[in-house]
């Protein structure tokens, strides 16, 4: 299995990207996916998480109201829809598969992904 991220970049602040995150290999529908990122010098957070059908989602609260998650199963894609960017926003973001389909607590714990993409870098400038 292999996940790539894709779509990061330079933006100002208030404006908006959308992350991709395209898998390859196993049943791309039977797993829950996540975003996490990482800021320079700090640990890794939680963003955002999308069952392995897409019914069900969760956010993180400095991020809710703002980003959106979704996918296409068809084509084994995950997309993170980023919308009035702040500053504090600037990281690196990974995108990370779950064993199964949506797990009932903990979702927020990175511990339970056990594949994860290369990262893609997001700034947002002031």
């Amino acid at each position: 299995v292999q996940l790539q991220a894709s779509g990061g970049g330079l933006v100002q602040a208030e404006g908006s990207l959308r992350l991709s995150c395209a898998a390859s290999g196993g049943t791309f529908s039977r797993y829950a996916v996540a975003w996490f990122r990482q800021a320079p010098g700090k640990e890794r957070n939680f963003v955002a998480a999308i069952s392995g059908s897409g019914e069900n989602t969760e956010f993180s609260d400095s991020v809710k109201g703002r980003f959106t998650i979704s996918r296409d199963n068809v084509k084994s894609t995950v997309y993170l829809q980023m919308n009035s960017l702040k500053p504090e926003d600037t990281a690196v973001y990974y995108c990370a598969r779950d064993q199964i389909a949506w797990r009932p607590m903990l979702r927020r714990h990175f511990s339970f992904y056990n594949y994860w993409g290369q990262g893609t870098l997001v700034t947002v400038s002031s």
